[in-house]
């Protein structure tokens, strides 16, 4: 293998160090530039209207010196303002072309000659104005500007970029060097990840972006495969939560079944039995649902529990559970109760829920009616089937009696 000693290959710290030193230097250099010309623009408007308020001043003042010819007022008052500006000369000329009076600053410094250079070069020309009295031009100031502060201003801005140069040279050597030692940091992330993952099944974590092109696109497609990896846990959640709601929910109503009940139930009694807590069952049919199945048929029983459903669940609190146990038989689990007026409170609300019939599809109404039967946890039992056996027998014996009350109002009737 040959090796070229006359053109080494730059190292990575080289390469690095030398970009980062031309960005820095081309972007202090082009924003530096930006801002003087920015900046010396402003300044040839600023001295240009500066230079048009001094003559306006001088004519305000030396008019009645010019009006009766006095050349010494006239010299004394155009010193006496044109001192304090950056006014290289100014004279007052007659409309003859004689001049009544003119002042000249005669401070010399080895700086003169550059700054009448610059003054030319970019400040605006000589400032004219009349002086009119009557409508008549009596007389014409004449101003030139100065480039004292003009020189200070550029020699500033000099030294300001060159602090700015020096400061982006150190600044690049620090990030360059920086970025040799970053260059791990990438590799040291994906390995963290990948571990997690393997190790922890964290399937959110995801690998940073990193500044070289050839680790950010194995980070990027490390990445891809999580999500792809991830994508595929949340569709087995969901087919999971899918399949557990589907084994534990009634397919017509969508309320729990009685595999659901019986584990909250369970629940409850264990919570009853550790922290003697009260709660009651509230067993209920639907009044009359075999009639209406072979009187209207299928579809319209199915309509009535549905609506049956709804009101009933309207009727309880966030934190109570109503399950369809088969047919047109339903269990309420009220946790907790505190009373038992509470659970009557409920059986009255839920009898009241009925008397307004329902609206079939069809456009007819049903009246339907419930039979409820109740068990308190634990005076009317402390297992789940004393419970059940005491409500469903609670509610047998209230549909008994409300047999018996439709039967006396059609004697009376």
């Amino acid at each position: 293998m040959t090796i070229n000693h006359a053109n080494p290959r730059l190292t990575l710290r080289q390469s690095l160090g030398r970009t980062h030193m031309m960005i820095s230097l081309t972007a202090v250099c082009m924003a530096g530039l930006f801002l003087t010309i920015t900046a010396l623009l402003a300044l040839r408007l600023y001295a240009d209207h500066n230079l048009k308020l001094v003559a306006r001043a001088i004519s305000y003042t030396t008019e009645a010196a010019v009006v009766f010819d006095d050349k010494d007022a006239a010299k004394d008052a155009l010193e006496t303002i044109t001192s304090r500006e950056d006014i290289a000369s100014a004279s007052i000329l007659l409309p003859d072309g004689q001049v009544l009076a003119s002042w000249r600053r005669d401070i010399t410094t080895p700086w003169t000659s550059l700054e009448q250079q610059l003054a030319r070069l970019i400040l605006p020309g000589p400032v004219e104005l009349s002086m009119v009295r009557e409508n008549k031009e009596i007389a014409r100031v004449h101003l030139v500007g100065h480039g004292q502060y003009l020189l200070r201003f550029l020699l500033q801005t000099l030294m300001a970029t060159l602090v700015c140069l020096l400061l982006s040279i150190l600044g690049a050597l620090y990030v360059a060097r920086r970025m040799q030692r970053s260059i791990t940091a990438p590799l040291k992330a994906l390995t963290e990840v990948a571990y997690n993952v393997s190790r922890q099944r964290a399937l959110k974590q995801r690998v940073p972006a990193a500044n070289i092109a050839e680790l950010h696109a194995l980070g990027e497609d490390f990445n891809s495969l999580l999500d792809e990896l991830e994508a595929w846990q949340a569709h087995q959640k969901r087919e999971n939560a899918s399949l557990l709601h589907q084994a534990t929910h009634d397919p017509l109503i969508g309320l729990p079944n009685r595999a659901l009940f019986e584990a909250r139930l369970e629940q409850a009694i264990q919570a009853g039995h550790t922290r003697h807590e009260r709660f009651a069952l509230l067993y209920l049919d639907c009044d009359r649902f075999k009639q209406i199945n072979d009187n209207l048929g299928h579809a319209i029983g199915d309509e009535v529990l549905i609506a049956l459903a709804r009101r009933v669940q309207h009727q309880l609190r966030p934190m109570d559970l109503v399950c369809r146990l088969g047919g047109d038989e339903f269990v309420i689990l009220l946790s907790p109760v505190h009373q038992e007026s509470e659970v009557r409170e409920v059986m009255m609300r839920i009898q009241q829920a009925m008397t307004t019939p329902v609206v079939l599809s069809d456009g007819h109404h049903l009246q339907i009616g419930v039979s409820v039967g109740s068990a308190l946890y634990p005076e009317q039992g402390g297992t789940a089937e004393a419970l059940l056996q005491f409500a469903d027998g609670a509610m047998y014996e209230s549909k008994r009696q409300r047999r018996e009350g439709a039967g006396d109002h059609k004697t009376t009737t």
